[in-house]
């Protein structure tokens, strides 16, 4: 008995003992797999440098090398060298030097796309559609936007000469000495209060985005008649995880937790807690989401719902849970590595794409939502992993017409819009604009259809019957009579297509004009007029007991 009772004392101690020694084992293979490989790349480099018949250009070579490794990791693990660090800088804050304006490449040259508002290129007199020509002494007129978009930034307070071919202008060639400057893209795209709904905005999460945030927020706190406050993720791809944690910490009590980190280095384990007094701990919040919102986004969106602060509103997000951070590389370079996963309040990770699991051809899937688990808000309300955020109330966007698809990716609705500039120099406010039956007929006639190209979907299942028919041996003159009929009736006509599709069509129309006038806030501005996300956010904040409901409140 003595001997047995001896036995099971040893035996978890000899279990874990050979456990560690597995482990060291393979840490040791995996160390000397390591540095084989890395002997043979270099032995490789060293034999292809002194024997290979041709020069080779190293710095290409070894940013290849460098790329297909990264390859295997996740699409957010990157290097950056030390003329693209400047890229990083503009994520973290949103700053950069040059004049201020979005580059558009088309047919291998690049256009203006849209200025930013108070940016040295507005100032200038830069419009979205002129063409870039030249830029101080060099010819760019087929030259792409990132060639193009190099010689535009620069030092700020330095000049530089952009000549460019205005559209629809007596004098087309016209040349503009702009002075650079010091570029900070806001991370707050909007704010206003309608119908007693204070509403912003977020296009990306920078390190001024808090205090952004905040002052908008007081803003609003001056208006008694506030009734709730709609938070606009849609689209926003994130950033930084401090500023989503301080964004939270404006609507819950101080010291709430919001997210908690943990990768494979025990100090990348990290709990992230909201530190500052809120600005509205208890008025009706509801966030906008979609396929857009991704990494600070969910962490906003998803803690809010874990908290039961917030109804999410709009389709499923991206699903990002991963975290990066920058590590200074020798000589300049900087890699952005994935070290950790994000879990928000509930324990969940809404990380969508399992990266450590590759298919067989090296591609990864996104987690079947029959995988998913569930986990419980601080309500009890029944939310799930993977796959992204899961909205508290889905709104159906619908799907794009391909009609439609093709006039705003052939940039039809951009070109109408430089013409329509060209001859007016003003309208009215945003919220007032409309798609008359004169903007739109001149837009009609401003289409031309032996340039304009769509799939023609009903024309085309309608060939694909034909060859079936034929093929089946179905094929006679009965039946040929019939699909003639059908193909009669299902003939595309561009001037039906276009009055059928008018509503839609009209959206993305009025948007690009007004941008033209009132920068990305008044196109927001116009937009918001027939949102529907934001009409169902208004209905749901101004009614207490749908708003209890949705967030799983019962009543005292």
């Amino acid at each position: 008995m003595m001997k047995k009772t001896r036995l099971l004392r040893i035996l978890p101690a000899a279990v874990a003992v050979a456990a560690l020694g597995l482990t060291l084992s393979a840490q040791k293979s995996h160390d000397a797999s390591l540095a084989r490989n890395l002997n043979n790349f270099n032995s490789i480099v060293k034999q292809v440098e002194l024997h290979y018949v041709d020069t080779i250009n190293t710095d290409q070579s070894f940013k290849a090398a460098i790329e297909a490794f990264l390859a295997s990791t996740d699409p957010y693990t990157e290097y950056y060298s030390a003329d693209d660090q400047e890229k990083l800088q503009k994520m973290t804050t949103g700053e950069y030097g040059g004049i201020g304006s979005y580059i558009m490449q088309r047919n291998g040259s690049s256009f203006i796309s849209q200025p930013m508002e108070g940016s040295p290129a507005a100032k200038g007199g830069l419009r979205p559609g002129d063409h870039i020509i030249r830029v101080d002494t060099t010819d760019v007129e087929k030259k792409e936007s990132d060639f193009v978009t190099r010689l535009l930034k620069g030092v700020p307070g330095t000049k530089v000469r952009v000549t460019v071919k205005r559209p629809y202008v007596a004098d087309s060639i016209q040349t503009f000495e702009i002075m650079r400057a010091k570029v900070q893209e806001p991370s707050m795209g909007y704010d206003t209060i309608i119908n007693g709904i204070g509403y912003l905005r977020l296009t990306s999460f920078i390190d001024k985005t808090p205090a952004e945030v905040r002052r908008v927020l007081e803003k609003f706190k001056e208006d008694n008649g506030l009734k709730g406050i709609v938070i606009d993720l849609r689209g926003n791809g994130g950033g930084l995880v401090e500023s989503a944690v301080d964004l939270v910490g404006c609507f819950v009590p101080k010291g709430t937790e919001v997210v908690h980190t943990i990768g494979r280095d025990p100090l990348q384990e990290k709990i992230y807690k909201t530190t500052r007094k809120p600005v509205f701990p208890e008025i009706p919040l509801a966030v906008l989401i979609d396929g857009g919102s991704a990494s600070a986004s969910e962490i906003v969106a998803g803690s809010l719902q874990d908290l039961d602060r917030a109804v999410l509103i709009g389709s499923r997000s991206f699903g990002k849970g991963l975290v990066q951070t920058p590590v200074q590389l020798p000589y300049g370079g900087l890699l952005k590595v994935t070290v950790a996963k994000y879990y928000l309040p509930s324990g969940r990770l809404i990380q969508a794409v399992d990266y450590s699991h590759r298919n067989a051809d090296g591609t990864v899937a996104r987690v079947p939502d029959s995988l998913t688990n569930v986990y419980r808000t601080a309500n009890g309300r029944e939310v799930r992993d993977g796959g992204g955020l899961r909205p508290d109330t889905t709104v159906d966007w619908g799907k794009i017409n391909r009609l439609v698809y093709n006039i705003v990716a052939d940039n039809w609705a951009f070109d109408f819009a430089t013409k329509f500039t060209a001859a007016n120099p003003t309208i009215c406010q945003p919220k007032d604009f409309e798609i008359t039956d004169e903007i739109y007929g001149d837009f009609k006639k401003f289409i031309d259809p032996e340039k304009f190209k769509y799939d023609k979907v009903c024309e085309e299942l309608v060939k694909q019957l034909r060859t079936a028919a034929e093929t089946e041996g179905y094929m006679n003159d009965e039946t040929k009579a019939q699909l003639d009929r059908i193909t009669e009736l299902l003939t595309h006509n561009l001037d039906h297509d276009l009055d059928t599709h008018r509503d839609e069509i009209a959206e993305y129309l009025g948007s690009e004009i007004v941008g033209r006038y009132y920068y990305d806030k008044g196109k927001m501005a116009f937009e918001l007029k027939n949102d529907k996300a934001l009409k169902l956010a208004e209905e749901i904040l101004k009614d207490s007991n749908l708003y209890n409901k949705e967030l799983g409140i019962k009543r005292k």
